[in-house]
């Protein structure tokens, strides 16, 4: 590492931290059912949340004039207490998008008035500018899923937002590492590089199936593990739910589970593929140090995922299931980039 790099690194991670912060507080969000508690954005106005009495009772009048609350609250004597508790982690979640913003536009001016930045650097930090500023997007094009007719988002939007946090997340962490390594690595590994690259698609799959998971309540099915209800591999409504297979698979809240459940085994197969190939290469330090932590992570968040299911989503196994998931995928950026650059 460069000394004249390290504060822009240090702010790059800092982006990296953040977003975690941001996804783990999303996850929080959706495990109590906080998402559409605010119906609608402004890039101003509601950056802090209500202050007085009165406006807290129009927001909540405003709420009462959506799906969620017509079609599920009104029936759970949902009063304006329980509304200040979904509203908070909304309203946390979008507060921290707004310091993630700040936090990568300013220093980014700061850099480039400090000629700090070289031109790919530039390049990339734009990249992640706009990134930054779509993932925005997502959110408001998820909320708005759910305040139509249907009182949950679109299980794909869900998805969408949550898959891209994920590869923004890793995009920083990737240029930081561009920093951290400036020197090109003499021991790239061209068929670990392959296989790497593989288990990243993999993953970013799996992490796909786990937002339609999320978004459908499908991890409140089929609370068995290794074989679904029943004692089968596959249960039978895993293929009658929609109209079909295809449709099953995407939508179908036994369909995703399966893929969800079953695509795990793979995830885990192709990383310890590439552990067990490694063996027959001389690596770095660095790059074995990325695959052991990659194995290990990998394992770990299986069983997160096994006990998750059992357990019927608590929010707390929920939660650090989506956690590990951030720590397997930085694992696994760590790794590819070692054995690329």
């Amino acid at each position: 590492m460069k000394k004249e790099n390290k504060s822009v690194i240090i702010w790059l991670l800092s982006g990296c931290v953040l977003l975690f912060l941001m996804v783990v507080v999303g996850g929080i969000t959706r495990l109590t059912n906080s998402g559409l508690s605010m119906t609608d954005w402004h890039l101003v106005t509601d950056t802090f949340p209500p202050l007085t009495d009165a406006k807290w009772q129009a927001a909540f009048d405003e709420y009462k004039k959506f799906p969620e609350y017509q079609k599920i609250n009104i029936h759970n004597d949902f009063q304006l207490a329980d509304y200040k508790f979904i509203y908070f982690w909304e309203w946390f979640h979008r507060f921290i998008g707004r310091i993630i913003g700040l936090v990568f536009f300013v220093p980014f001016v700061y850099f480039l008035i400090r000629k700090k930045l070289d031109t790919p650097t530039i390049k990339k930090c734009i990249v992640l500018l706009a990134m930054g500023a779509f993932q925005g997007f997502l959110g408001w094009f998820m909320v708005r899923s759910g305040l139509i007719d249907n009182p949950d988002v679109s299980h794909f939007r869900l998805s969408l937002h949550l898959t891209f946090a994920f590869i923004t997340f890793a995009y920083t962490l990737w240029v930081a590492l561009d920093l951290i390594y400036p020197e090109r690595n003499i021991n790239k590994i061209l068929p670990l590089r392959k296989i790497a690259r593989y288990a990243l698609v993999a993953l970013l799959i799996q992490i796909i199936y786990g937002g339609f998971v999320a978004g459908l309540n499908a991890g409140l099915i089929h609370n068995h593990w290794p074989l679904m209800s029943d004692g089968e591999f596959i249960h039978e409504s895993v293929f009658i739910e929609q109209s079909s297979l295809i449709k099953n698979l995407i939508e179908g809240k036994s369909g995703v589970q399966f893929v969800h459940r079953t695509f795990a085994y793979f995830v885990v197969g192709i990383i310890l593929f590439l552990f067990f190939k490694s063996k027959k290469y001389t690596l770095t330090n660095t790059q074995s140090n990325g695959i052991n932590t990659l194995v290990v992570f990998v394992f770990i968040q299986f069983l997160l995922g096994v006990f998750t299911l059992l357990y019927s989503v608590p929010l707390a196994l929920g939660l650090i299931h989506q956690i590990m998931a951030f720590f397997l995928l930085s694992a696994m950026t760590y790794t590819l980039h070692r054995l690329s650059k």
